[in-house]
């Protein structure tokens, strides 16, 4: 039997490189982290809810160490992995773990059902996976910004994101015992579309496609800029919206 051919959509070098920058304007320039904080609140609160009190656990993206300090409270032996440094496409550990989870990152990696099998065969007998990123839904604003700055030569400025639909599917493909997937909504107001953008920067969600897309021109981008000004409410604000993903299962 043949191997499956992943197709390559995402450069692991540019993330790499993203995940990196992202982390040195948050420690340097006390840049935005409110979407992985806000993921890892929510964390906090399912395994509170859960009563979970895992011996050993491994945190992946967890920039501010809220899950970190949380589980080592609980009397966890943690292990933290940082975003760019691990390669979730790649087998780790065998039955090493009671507890994984993986915030904002993994909705941008090649090979999603494989990363899942891996981090599944990393779990012992009952070992609980969560994970949770920007799902469909997300960014809507920016999206129709990024029509409008192309106009007529639309170029694959951002990837598809992940249904909730399309979770489900990919926890049964991975043979997680158990699965549920679930979807919460977070607004963001933004004074100027240079803010979003530096937001996301600092977030690591910027553009890692291996296909390469046109530099944006100048008229585009005033192009955008206005359109963003249309929206402005009464308070000169736009509201974009991110919509997270959060994949629960069980071994």
């Amino acid at each position: 039997m043949k191997d499956r051919k992943v197709p390559t959509i995402f450069s692991r070098q540019q993330a790499r490189a993203k995940w990196h920058r992202a982390r040195l304007r948050q420690e340097q320039r006390g840049g935005a982290t409110y979407l992985v904080e806000t993921m890892a609140e929510d964390m906090i609160e399912r395994l509170d809810f859960m009563r979970l009190e895992p011996k050993d656990a491994m945190v992946v993206g967890d920039t501010r160490g809220l899950l970190a300090t949380t589980l080592e409270a609980k009397g966890a032996n943690g292990k933290i992995s940082l975003l760019g440094d691990i390669d979730e496409e790649q087998p780790s550990p065998p039955q090493a773990f009671d507890l994984i989870v993986h915030l904002l990152g993994l909705g941008m990696v090649n090979d999603l059902p494989g990363a899942m099998i891996h981090a599944r065969n990393s779990l012992r007998e009952g070992g609980l996976f969560l994970t949770a990123f920007p799902g469909a839904g997300s960014l809507p604003v920016l999206r129709q910004l990024a029509m409008i700055a192309d106009g007529d030569r639309p170029a694959a400025r951002m990837h598809p994101l992940i249904d909730n639909r399309a979770g489900t599917a990919l926890l049964e493909r991975a043979g997680f015992k158990r699965q549920v997937v679930d979807s919460y909504t977070m607004r963001v107001r933004y004074p100027s579309l240079e803010r979003l953008i530096e937001d996301l920067r600092d977030h690591g969600l910027t553009r890692s496609l291996v296909s390469p897309a046109p530099a944006l021109t100048r008229s585009g981008w005033q192009l955008a800029k206005a359109a963003f000004d249309e929206m402005r409410d009464e308070d000169g604000k736009v509201t974009e919206t991110f919509e997270i993903l959060t994949l629960t299962g069980w071994r």
